[in-house]
């Protein structure tokens, strides 16, 4: 493969070659990239901004993961924190730190991963930076959505008697991290060795290629339902039930054997001897939607494809816990990811 280094094209260069191929599509994008600024304009609706950082070594390791992978996971990333607040991804910004040892036809791989993303979610690329780095690679990307005033969900509103829904399945992301895991130790130890990855192509997909519940939002609106409030599952299932009552003020239950798991998971956690609700609660890197609807809502939000009622909201002095099979009651913690440890 052919090697071009990032000092052929210079900064400005490197931009517009990275982002030459992104078109605009929404009608709130005035003007993108080569501008001092990109211009958008909202009518009638209410802006939502959200923004990541990735840095190497700390949320990912370029020894298992395509530089195309991460960077539909860093786009994804953030739409799912638009979705999360039952609004729209429109347009992001993209900032790169990068050193030497990275050449422009990487940097096409990461960015060809970011117009994925952002084809499949209809969003626009209107900016960004790139700056040399002597730490490894860094992203920043930043999301602007939109809303309607009216239908903007809020981590704080849940309600006593509420239904606490969530999507997909989770600890799906831990399990395809451990795996991972597994074999660079594997290889650092012997490098002539092939990883074994058979039948586990979920639990990878779920870490590598992760998906925004775009679908959910869609039919929450297709059925008339405004969440009393809504999370991604970024960090765990438990910090963000956690996140949900405490900004709230309420209590929950949540049911160990209601916590939809995938067969791949509930295997590879049995491979690793881990306990399963433990990776479904802590994990965390699942990107599903965690949220709350009132009690009159539970025939509705089970028609919902790939929705599951797991619990309830109850009065704050009540507590949040988790419900075993046998009907012991344990207190929640929030175990799931802190960078900052």
């Amino acid at each position: 493969m052919a090697r071009t280094e990032i000092a052929t094209y210079g900064e400005f260069g490197l931009i517009k070659h990275l982002t030459e191929k992104f078109s605009l599509t929404n009608s709130s994008s005035i003007k993108g990239v080569g501008d001092d600024a990109a211009v958008l304009e909202y009518a009638n609706k209410q802006v939502l901004v959200t923004t990541d950082l990735l840095l190497e070594g700390i949320h990912f390791d370029l020894m298992y993961v395509p530089l195309k992978h991460l960077g539909y996971k860093s786009a994804i990333v953030n739409f799912s924190d638009i979705y999360a607040m039952n609004g729209n991804p429109k347009q992001i910004t993209v900032s790169i730190g990068v050193s030497k040892r990275f050449s422009v036809e990487e940097l096409e791989e990461l960015y060809a991963g970011i117009q994925l993303a952002c084809h499949e979610h209809g969003v626009d690329l209107v900016g960004g930076d790139t700056s040399a780095s002597v730490t490894g690679l860094t992203i920043s990307i930043t999301c602007i959505g939109e809303a309607e005033k009216e239908k903007i969900v809020y981590r704080n509103t849940a309600k006593e008697n509420d239904l606490l829904c969530v999507s997909g399945n989770l600890g799906a992301a831990y399990m395809g991290l451990q795996l991972l895991e597994r074999e660079k130790a594997v290889f650092a130890n012997d490098a002539s060795a092939q990883p074994d990855f058979e039948g586990k192509d979920y639990i990878l997909q779920r870490q590598l290629r992760p998906e925004a519940r775009k679908d959910i939002v869609k039919q929450l609106d297709e059925k008339g339902i405004i969440p009393t409030s809504m999370i991604d599952i970024s960090d765990g299932l438990s910090s963000e039930v956690m996140h949900i009552c405490t900004q709230s003020k309420v209590g929950c239950r949540v049911y160990e054997d209601r916590i939809p798991i995938d067969y791949q998971t509930a295997s590879m956690a049995e491979e690793f001897n881990m306990n399963l609700v433990t990776a479904a609660l802590n994990g965390g890197e699942d990107y599903e939607l965690l949220f709350t609807v009132p009690l009159h809502m539970h025939d509705k939000v089970l028609e919902i494809e790939d929705v599951k009622i797991i619990g309830h909201i109850c009065k704050e002095d009540m507590g949040l816990c988790l419900v075993t099979r046998d009907e012991q009651e344990f207190s929640l913690k929030a175990q799931g990811w802190n960078s900052l440890q």
